[in-house]
């Protein structure tokens, strides 16, 4: 995705909710920087989310057109960072949910390999990204959100709109049916390529 117009100083001094307020308030310029600052991550959540680049690009369009429009609804009762990953995933289930109801549906499209990454290093986004499609949409949205993307436990949480330890119970799900499927064979260096944790005993009710 395009990097947008450059930044001025004072956009650059203002924080998320000050845009955020600043668009609002009619700023013109105050949500296009917000954009700038944060759709490498939303683009990259999206794309481990439905698994096809199409798909997640219309994800991220559909999503901001939604935040442009809803901003006035934002109460800082969470960071503008976790407010616009909910409002993207949401929009990446939407997309999902209408593919799965048509009589036919695409088959993903792998990432292209950068030219600057190795060969090992492609062969493993390429074991992530199966791997993570064979996971039930529960725990592939915790794990992209919390072992990918860095969101702390609390943020997943307040983004898919359950408890904590349903995000525990899920990442630690995924993470066991992950592991033999990212084990690497003999042609490669041994061990997992997500952080692999035991599953965790407060499941709250989760179900794989």
């Amino acid at each position: 995705m395009s990097e947008g117009p450059t930044p001025d100083d004072d956009s650059l001094d203002r924080s998320d909710a000050d845009l955020l307020a600043a668009h609002v308030q009619g700023d013109a310029e105050a949500f296009a920087e917000l954009v700038r600052r944060h759709q490498n991550r939303l683009w990259a959540v999206a794309v481990r989310t439905v698994g096809d680049r199409e798909l997640a690009a219309d994800a991220v369009q559909d999503a901001l057109i939604s935040a442009y429009r809803r901003a006035a609804s934002y109460r800082g009762e969470a960071a503008v960072t976790t407010w616009l990953h909910r409002i993207v995933v949401n929009a990446c289930l939407d997309l999902l949910r209408r593919q799965a109801a048509r009589p036919t549906v695409a088959l993903p499209e792998q990432e292209p390999a950068d030219r600057r990454d190795s060969h090992a290093s492609t062969e493993v986004a390429v074991d992530v990204q199966a791997a993570l499609s064979t996971l039930p949409e529960h725990q592939r949205l915790a794990l992209v959100l919390v072992d990918m993307h860095g969101l702390s436990v609390s943020e997943a949480a307040e983004v898919l709109g359950v408890a904590e330890g349903t995000i525990k119970s899920r990442c630690a799900r995924g993470r066991a049916a992950l592991a033999p499927l990212l084990r690497n064979d003999g042609n490669r260096s041994a061990g997992p390529a997500v952080p692999v944790k035991e599953p965790a005993n407060d499941v709250e009710g989760e179900r794989a």
